[in-house]
């Protein structure tokens, strides 16, 4: 049965500059998140055209997964809209489904330095009753949010 997990988090980094930072990820986010991210790599595409496959390896804290593949569904830079599915790593075994879209937009009219709000939406399907709700990888996207923002605002 298909399910969905929201979150929306506001930041204080202007909406383009975050945007840039989160579709830079496979090279910043190995930077600024080594805690998390042993490394990203490109294995398919451009690194962030729909179709590009990316795989993710984490580090031994990242409690449940070592790696995982994505495969960017939609890329519109435009409307600072991506999404993606995992479509290999241990998450394919928990979650049959299990795909990821992101929405920054700006807060307020301006679109400098106002700041922006990132809309995190998860739909997947649990692969049996016994799997848990997502809530660690929710609780793990709204940290690398509040944690990005907080490199953005001093770099």
């Amino acid at each position: 049965m298909a399910s969905k997990v929201e979150l929306m988090v506001e930041v204080k980094s202007a909406a383009d500059k975050l945007w840039t930072a989160l579709r830079e990820s496979t090279e910043l986010f190995p930077k600024i998140f080594p805690e998390q991210y042993k490394s990203i790599e490109t294995v398919e595409g451009d690194g962030k055209s729909a179709g590009t496959v990316r795989l993710l390896k984490y580090t031994e804290g990242v409690p449940m997964v070592t790696f995982a593949k994505e495969k960017v569904e939609v890329a519109d830079d435009e409307k600072k809209v991506v999404s993606y599915s995992v479509v290999d790593g241990e998450l394919v075994d928990f979650y049959k489904n299990f795909r990821v879209t992101l929405h920054v937009t700006p807060k307020g009219a301006g679109e400098d330095g106002a700041g922006a709000v990132v809309s995190w939406a998860m739909d997947y399907d649990k692969a049996s009753d016994q799997v848990p709700d997502p809530d660690v990888i929710k609780e793990t996207a709204a940290k690398t949010f509040h944690d990005l923002d907080d490199y953005l605002l001093k770099n």
